[in-house]
């Protein structure tokens, strides 16, 4: 059965964002919808979080979506699942120290000290990376074009969308029409490339 995982940010809930409408879209799609409560969300630890993603189930047609902290989530469970699974989606991800967080001295106990990318490339038939060009946090093209840049997969640069969701920001962002977009559509890495001939 296609289902689908998606991992709020710091500070979030299920209900934050866009999470409760792209459920409702991914649920007419036919998916099973998983948001969970991660813990201790002001403050995103990955020997907290990883535990609780890797209960869910993964499997050729899970769909994995992370926002902001729930990005470096998504590589981790990548770099930890068995199976290949067919879609996963960083929205305003990251997998390096920030800009901003050097600027404001903080850490970002969510991210591993190193990745293995070649795992994390591998476990998905298709990465997508949704980054813009004005991330107050400094989540942005570099970042976007980082991670882009060790997996291959999908960029997509967005102009002055900022985090794509922040209440610090005031930006509500209740519905996310290009992620609905995404999600229906069919391809593969490999399909674009010529080597997959279904």
């Amino acid at each position: 059965m296609k289902n689908a995982i998606i991992f709020h940010g710091t500070g979030c809930t299920p209900e934050s964002f866009w999470f409760p409408s792209i459920k409702k879209h991914l649920e007419s799609l036919g998916y099973e919808v998983w948001i969970p409560e991660l813990p201790d969300a002001s403050d995103p630890v990955l020997a907290k979080w990883l535990p609780v993603a890797m209960k869910g189930k993964y499997n050729e047609e899970t769909v994995i979506i992370g926002h902001s902290a729930g990005g470096p989530l998504v590589l981790s469970v990548l770099e930890n699942i068995k199976v290949q699974i067919h879609k996963a989606i960083l929205v305003a991800g990251f997998a390096r120290e920030l800009r901003y967080d050097k600027e404001h001295k903080t850490e970002q106990p969510i991210l591993q000290t190193e990745y293995n990318w070649e795992k994390i490339k591998t476990s998905a038939k298709d990465i997508i990376y949704i980054n813009s060009n004005n991330d107050p946090w400094t989540i942005d093209d570099e970042e976007g074009l980082y991670m882009w840049r060790k997996t291959g997969g999908t960029l997509l640069l967005r102009s002055d969308e900022g985090h794509m969701g922040s209440d610090s920001f005031k930006q509500p962002y209740t519905t996310f029409p290009l992620l609905e977009k995404l999600l229906e559509v069919k391809y593969t890495r490999s399909s674009i490339d010529g080597s997959d001939k279904k």
